[in-house]
Parts: C-alpha cells; structure tokens; sequence
C-alpha cells in the first residue's frame, strides 16, 4: 500500500542543513521512485522552502566556518611544532577558502534534490474552505495557534492534511512529519504524540503522527538506510542549550508543584500552621511555621503552573516516577554546571 506523506516545510529545512542527512535524502527518493511513498505538498511548503532556501544556505556556510576558525584557534594555541602547525593552518585556510568561493562545500546538492522532489510532487492549494477552517482554528486557539506566534502557515499544512486524510479512499494510509514539536505534538508531554486537539486526526492506524522522518522511513523499510549509512558518518548530535533549560525548567516547576502540595496537606491536617507576619519565628526557623506572606505567593505560582503546566502533568506519581523526575533534574543541573544531586527547588 503506497503511503501518502505529507511533510511540514521545517523538516525539509533541517534536511537541507546537514550533509549527514543526505542518506535521508536518498531513501525518500528511492521510496518515491519505488512508489511506495507518495508526497503530497500543500503549496505554502514550497513557497516556504523557496523563500528560505538561501538563508539555510548562508547559516550552514556560517557554521562550517565557525567550526574551522575554533579549530584554527585550537591548532594556535596547543601544536608545539611549527611546522606541523603551519601544514594544518594552511590546510584550513584552503578549505575556508573554498567555502567562501564555492558552494560545494555547504551542499547545495541537498537543496536541490529537496527542491525536485517537492516540485515533481502533488500539489494541494489553500482553498477558500481551507483557509476558513484555519480561521475557525485560530478564534478557538486550537493548536497550533495555542502558543502566542503566528501560526497561519503551519494551520495551513494541517488543514490540508486533514482534508486529504479523510477525503482519500478507504484503506489509504497517511502521515504527517513535522520537527515542529512545540505547535503540533503534546503540550509539556511527549513530543512524539500530537497535540490533543489535533490527536483525532491521528486516532485511525491509517493516520499517523511523527517527528523523526528517519524512524517514519524504517518503519517503511528497516534496510533502505542501511545502504546509505556507510558513506556517512553519522554522530549524535547534542542538544541544543535553550533545549536543556527548557526541559530543566519544567521538571524544577514539576517538582517544586509536588512539594508544594505536601505543604498544602500538612496544613490540612495541622502539621504546620500559616501564621501572620508579626507571629512568624524567624530565628530560630520553624519548621512547622510558614508565614501568611511566603504561603499567598506559594498559591499563587501554584496556581500559574496548573494553568501554564497543566494539572494532567504534575502528578501524582508513584515512587520509580518520583525517582526518574529528581534524577533527570540532577542529570540537567549537573550538565548546566550544578553539583550532582542539587536538588532545590
């Protein structure tokens, strides 16, 4: 059965980046060509991959040339023998050198074989009943437009999705890859799962939801990478460092909210007693004191992480999925340079 893909202008950006993903590349052509993979392209993909082709560009120039000055920068400051020193320096001027005069070193292949494909493939405009359903998405702040951005192009491509989906023949499969995790996949969830209020568009087995292209093709065949891995060496790449801080930020909120509820429960049951200011014992500290100041701004950023994190997500948990929460919150402090185990919330 031919798998009808329809794929957000992001990824096909990401695909251009990197040469390492050229194998990607070549196993969506070889799918396409095998006809087991059929791409659908709503016109605001093109008209977006277009528009930011050269951009993409002159950011991988800039990086592969970021990347060679650290190196240099590196050859200067710890090779001893100068005339090693002065064959890796030149070296590296040749190759900087190229960079600038030409574009074979920043892949432009990759645009273009991008670009071919989305040409030769169907084409679906924005009609005006599509673009209807986006506005209607947007009065309702359904994703994508639940974050504060402008979100057209992306409600766009998902409209055009759902109106393929469930217009095809019966026993068509569909699916939809996006890199756009914030807007399409689970709100502080798990980000290979969509949105909830997209999640009914992928409710049938027929219709699925991914944010990896490479494990949406293994599902389709497990070995078409597998002749492409060789000429490659792939790595795994590090995350990104506003990745690290978001994901730390959420799990000290997680966290913290528990706490704060244990509070609550002690309070309840007359453990521990909210007191004015004038009565609060500051020194010594007491722990079965806290003040009625310290406990209204408790319930107010208690209150501003149930609307902003969402009560499905902050428990309660057993204890391995207490366990898992603190230790990850130890492994990011520790990778944003915090002590093992700094656990504070």
């Amino acid at each position: 059965m031919v798998l009808k893909l329809v794929v957000d202008t992001c990824v096909w950006l990401d695909l251009a980046k990197d040469y390492r993903d050229q194998p990607v590349i070549s196993a969506l052509e070889d799918l396409v060509r095998a006809g087991r993979i059929e791409l659908i392209v709503p016109e605001i993909v093109l008209e977006e991959f277009l528009r930011n082709k050269d951009r993409v560009f002159e950011e991988t120039q800039r990086r592969i040339q970021s990347h060679i000055r650290l190196v240099r920068e590196a050859v200067n400051r710890f090779r001893d023998d100068d005339g090693e020193k002065a064959m890796a320096l030149k070296a590296l001027n040749e190759v900087d050198h190229r960079i600038v005069a030409s574009d074979e070193a920043v892949n432009t292949a990759s645009i273009e074989r991008i670009e071919k494909l989305l040409r030769s493939a169907r084409s679906v405009a924005a009609t005006g009943a599509i673009k209807q359903l986006v506005t209607e998405r947007a009065i309702a702040k359904k994703a994508p437009y639940y974050r504060d951005k402008n979100s057209v192009g992306d409600a766009i491509i998902i409209e055009i999705y759902s109106k393929c989906a469930s217009t095809a023949r019966r026993n068509a499969q569909f699916a939809f890859v996006t890199h756009n995790w914030k807007d399409f996949s689970e709100s502080n969830g798990d980000r290979r799962k969509p949105h909830g209020d997209l999640a009914p568009l992928f409710d049938s087995p027929d219709s699925t939801y991914w944010v990896s292209m490479v494990d949406l093709i293994k599902t389709i065949d497990t070995d078409v990478l597998e002749g492409y891995g060789s000429e490659f060496n792939y790595s795994q790449q590090s995350r990104r460092l506003s990745e690290i801080m978001e994901a730390e930020h959420l799990l000290y909120r997680k966290i913290w909210y528990n706490r704060h509820r244990n509070q609550r429960i002690k309070i309840e049951r007359g453990i521990r007693h909210v007191v004015a200011e004038d009565e609060y014992s500051r020194a010594p500290y007491s722990p079965e004191q806290i003040s009625e100041g310290v406990w209204t701004m408790a319930l107010a950023a208690a209150k501003r992480t149930e609307d902003e994190v969402g009560l499905e997500n902050l428990g309660p948990w057993d204890d391995f999925e207490w366990g898992m929460l603190n230790g990850k919150l130890s492994a990011l402090r520790w990778v944003l340079g915090d002590e093992w185990d700094f656990l504070d919330t």
